[in-house]
């Protein structure tokens, strides 16, 4: 590296003697060669401005000057500027390397707030539709339940009405076994009178009332009976 900066100081001498010689309109190529030099050798400014007053030092001893004149000064100035170019557009490619950096840095924190708020809107919402799932798996598991009882107390209201059914039926049957019985006797009892009555006829009208009176009281015994029939069982109709 030590030998690096000699020779380009060297370089650099030679070149500054050679452009304050020549004309002001000298090409400024050897000024931007070196600065170019500088920048692959890692220099910044100061260095290489280390480089340009050692250089413009040595020059002036060499002529035996001590206090260089203002036209050579400005010249050398000219070329000072033209060598550091190289360096300060590497600056300003750095700056803007910095400021692009920065923009992307910005950009990163951004995006990276963005997918966190994502990611908590998206966990958020996992939950939630595990929730929904939850309760939707309790709503399924109620409805079965539900469903279940109902269908239980279906069955047992069927069988209840069947019982019922069948209880009434028990009951119209022996009712009507038990009417059946009833009246079949009366009515019995009310051929015997008849046929009492019919012999009775053809002996003396006394025995004829008498046998009547009988008969007849068969009668309302047989309409009273249906109707203690009708009452108890709901069957009795206003006359």
């Amino acid at each position: 590296m030590k030998d690096a900066l000699r020779g380009l100081s060297e370089q650099y001498r030679t070149a500054l003697r050679k452009h304050l010689k020549h004309s002001p309109e000298a090409s400024s190529q050897p000024a931007l060669r070196l600065g170019r030099q500088a920048v692959a050798l890692g220099l910044e400014t100061l260095e290489l401005a280390r480089i340009h007053a050692q250089a413009l030092a040595t020059l002036a001893a060499q002529g035996r000057s001590t206090t260089p004149s203002d036209r050579t000064m400005k010249r050398a100035r000219a070329f000072f500027t033209k060598a550091i170019a190289p360096i300060e557009k590497t600056h300003r490619a750095a700056m803007k390397a910095d400021l692009h950096l920065s923009q992307l840095n910005q950009t990163l924190r951004r995006r990276a707030v963005e997918s966190s708020a994502s990611a908590r809107h998206l966990q958020q919402g996992i939950f939630q539709r595990q929730l929904a799932e939850t309760a939707l798996r309790k709503s399924g598991h109620q409805r079965t339940r539900l469903f279940e009882q109902s269908r239980r107390l279906q069955q047992r209201s069927r069988h209840l009405t069947h019982q019922i059914l069948s209880a009434q039926e028990d009951e119209w049957q022996r009712i009507s076994r038990r009417l059946h019985d009833d009246i079949a006797q009366i009515l019995v009892g009310i051929h015997v009178r008849l046929l009492t009555v019919k012999k009775a006829a053809q002996t003396n009208t006394g025995s004829l009332k008498r046998e009547i009176a009988s008969t007849q009281r068969l009668v309302k015994q047989s309409v009273r009976t249906l109707h203690r029939f009708a009452r108890d069982f709901g069957l009795e109709h206003e006359t």
